[in-house]
């Protein structure tokens, strides 16, 4: 018999965060969290999200062991702003027991029906910047350290529970040699003459950071198009702020301007941190900190995270800007793999920005959903 039990304590949040650390510590491709960032994602004088949203964590037993867990979640802003009537829930994982999963997947969705939401759909975060998808493609490939990975029997779970596609992303890479400049070099000299641009480029993040909040505007209006786009409102932008920006070498976020010195397109890469993490074994002490820093200094993977070009913009060749300042960043810094984090793949706009560097899916994921009437 599964026996459920709501998250109230300091030890049952440790408890649920550390769940993962169980159920993949035989995974070479499983990338764990800090186990400190994650507890205090969930804390709601950390996390500002928790102004328009809120979340209810659950931990399953089996035999008085922890067998699977999961977080439900309604995001007001997202049911009330756009009508989406939408029960979120991520966090989902557990053994490959039926039983388990089953009994998780139904106490979403009492949730969902005790605010009278029309459906539910997992899993994802609670905004756009959260981990997002079921892995379905991709399982023997080291994950990135903001998605979420999962042995291949998850999706099965799904199935039996009757739950359908709702949306599917792809993940890719390509090697930095198939950066060829002649693909935007001259272009981008033109297109900075007619349109009046120029580049930005960092070497300290306190030059970065007047810019911050524009480019989260930016990034409300790149996206808003979107399905189940939430924006991010003025607080959530400071709390990002400081919890991401900081964090990314300076050098590795390009913004685009006008005449007028106002932000037109932005991107955001990071190295990669996966193998730093998997050392770290979710903590910074004592060794965390000198692993990440290394990868932060000498890793030869990017991973491209955000990249936004303003509506007025988009179609007018404004990213080979932006990949031109990466090639001579990239070059400078030695970079081998170009890594592409999990992207709709019914977004044809940035399927054509891509499109020169013959990148190859190296992965799927996908999130799914089930009507609660």
């Amino acid at each position: 018999m599964i026996k459920l039990k709501e998250v109230k304590t300091k030890k049952d949040l440790k408890a649920f965060v550390k769940f993962p650390f169980k159920l993949y510590k035989d995974s070479k491709y499983w990338t764990p969290p800090i186990i400190s960032q994650e507890i205090k994602s969930f804390n709601k004088k950390e996390n500002p999200v928790f102004n328009d949203a809120e979340a209810r964590l659950f931990l399953a037993y089996k035999n008085d062991e922890i067998v699977g867990r999961v977080a439900a979640i309604v995001n007001w802003l997202e049911i009330k702003g756009q009508n989406q009537k939408k029960m979120r829930f991520g966090w989902f994982d557990f053994i490959d027991d039926l039983e388990v999963s089953q009994t998780l997947l139904n106490k979403v969705e009492e949730i969902g029906k005790s605010f009278n939401l029309e459906y539910t759909e997992g899993p994802v975060g609670f905004s756009n910047l959260d981990k997002v998808g079921v892995l379905t493609e991709g399982f023997d490939s080291l994950s990135c350290m903001v998605t979420w990975y999962n042995h291949p029997y998850y999706i099965k779970h799904y199935e039996a529970a009757n739950y359908k596609v709702e949306k599917t992303y792809s993940e890719s890479i390509f090697p930095f040699e198939n950066v060829k400049p002649e693909f935007f070099l001259k272009a981008q000299t033109l297109i900075k003459k007619r349109y009046q641009l120029s580049a930005l480029n960092f070497t300290k993040t306190s030059d970065v950071m007047p810019y911050v909040d524009k480019m989260f505007d930016l990034f409300n209006q790149t996206y808003a198009s979107l399905s189940s786009f939430v924006a991010i409102n003025d607080i959530q932008k400071a709390y990002f702020k400081k919890k991401f920006i900081s964090f990314i070498n300076p050098e590795y976020i390009k913004f685009v301007v006008d005449n007028k010195k106002e932000l037109v397109a932005f991107a955001i890469v990071m190295p990669s941190f996966s193998e730093a993490l998997q050392k770290a074994k979710g903590r910074l002490f004592p060794f965390g900190f000198k692993y990440i820093l290394d990868a932060k200094k000498n890793s030869k993977t990017a991973d491209f995270y955000l990249i936004g070009v303003h509506p007025d913009y988009q179609n007018r060749g404004v990213h080979a800007i932006i990949f031109n300042e990466y090639y001579n960043t990239f070059k400078e810094k030695g970079i081998e793999t170009c890594y592409r984090t999990p992207e709709l793949e019914d977004n044809e706009a940035i399927k054509k920005i891509w499109k020169h560097f013959d990148p190859v899916v190296i992965k799927r994921r996908k999130t799914f959903r089930k009507e609660l009437s």
